[in-house]
């Protein structure tokens, strides 16, 4: 599990935002990218060609899970 320190350094490497724990992935609260990055062994894999665009649906759903701006 990734720690809250560590999380609170984190950011979208493409557009700077910062990102929600959900389950074992960090989600970018920015809604123009909606990206995913998947976290293998307790480790963030931050590489941009290797998250998700998820949906604007499924990133919505998410943000409203944590309580998170979806405007």
């Amino acid at each position: 599990m990734i720690s809250q320190d560590l999380l609170s350094i984190l950011c979208c490497p493409e557009s700077k935002a910062d990102l929600v724990l959900d389950g074992n992935t960090l989600v970018s609260v920015d809604k123009n990218t909606r990206r995913r990055y998947k976290i293998e062994d307790d480790i963030p894999i931050m590489l941009i060609e290797e998250s998700e665009k998820l949906s604007i649906e499924e990133w919505t759903s998410i943000m409203k899970k944590y309580g998170k701006n979806t405007d």
